[in-house]
């Protein structure tokens, strides 16, 4: 029978790609990770890894072993929450991570609503992009991932994850506007597509390359007829309203940034259908029944039904 520590360490280096992130990740020893991946080949009596420059891959013998790894392993998440729900007091540690504008206007009420309700409960909260944090899920680094989804831009998920909707966030185009004066660009003509090529030679703030964020803007843009400038790049959204604020650049913003407050610059309405972000939470399969998840997602929705969701004016 195949040692099943030895499995799981076959299955993180499936999921962190390298011997020394495994090490890392567990703090063991690299060289203690490779010894009981070679007494894993002994078990199974064929080649698991295979080298590949300075790195190794699984063979197809391993990542069968892989599979069934999951399989056990989704079935003893199960058993878990099932052993969790059989109690009287939710206790332990939920693991979450969310990106930056749900961190701050969905999460901070969904946590105190989960301390009134589940006292002995700990809850751990990571700011991460999902593009970071789905991986880290399947990965069991979290248990709950809060992540957005762009549109025309679903994104490559990890296997045995499951999803639920959270809300659908409005997105605007956000326009810098002199102090008291009026708006420093023009709205255009041509409804949300003549606001937008209005912006055609005005500086703009983005999320960095390599995002869905990044990638929708820059479609959008694209669609208005123009390569947009970008001289400014971050995930941090608030630095994105600042930039906006003091008339360096344009942005898109979505309403979560506002957190129910008034806005405080120039919004305008984008294109039908590439107006809106979906907000929705992900757990590992076999651990959406789990008292904690289930406690965690009726607090997310009830931060949002109480309103921490509300449009900004216009």
């Amino acid at each position: 029978m195949f040692d099943l520590h030895r499995l799981r360490l076959l299955r993180e280096l499936k999921h962190r790609g390298t011997l020394a992130a495994v090490a890392a990740a567990l703090s063991y020893a690299p060289s203690s990770v490779s010894q009981q991946l070679s007494q894993l080949e002994a078990e199974a009596g064929v080649p698991l890894l295979e080298p590949v420059g300075r790195r190794v891959r699984l063979t197809e013998q391993a990542e069968i072993l892989v599979a069934h790894t999951e399989a056990v392993l989704e079935r003893l998440e199960r058993a878990e929450a099932d052993i969790a729900a059989s109690l009287t007091d939710l206790t332990g540690t939920l693991r979450i991570a969310a990106f930056q504008t749900a961190a701050l206007a969905l999460v901070p009420t969904a946590l105190g609503l989960l301390r009134e309700r589940h006292p002995q409960l700990r809850v751990h909260v990571t700011q991460l992009e999902p593009e970071q944090a789905l991986p880290a899920l399947a990965a069991r680094d979290f248990d709950l991932v809060v992540a957005e989804e762009y549109p025309g831009n679903p994104s490559r998920r990890p296997a045995g994850l499951e999803e639920e909707d959270l809300l659908d966030d409005p997105l605007r185009l956000a326009l810098p506007k002199p102090p008291g004066g009026p708006d420093a660009v023009a709205p255009g003509t041509g409804g949300p597509m003549g606001a937008l090529r209005s912006l055609a030679d005005h500086p703009w703030v983005m999320e960095p390359e390599g995002t869905a964020a990044r990638q929708w803007a820059m479609t959008l843009c694209r669609s208005a007829g123009f390569e947009p400038d970008v001289r400014f790049e971050t995930t941090d959204l608030l630095l994105h309203l600042r930039l906006v604020e003091q008339r360096h650049a344009a942005a898109f913003l979505p309403d979560l940034v506002w957190d129910g407050r008034p806005s405080t610059v120039p919004l305008r309405q984008l294109p039908a259908g590439q107006d809106t972000r979906r907000v929705f939470t992900v757990v590992r399969t076999g651990r959406s029944r789990h008292p904690a998840v289930l406690a965690c997602r009726d607090a997310l929705l009830r931060s949002v039904a109480l309103g921490m969701h509300r449009r900004p004016g216009m």
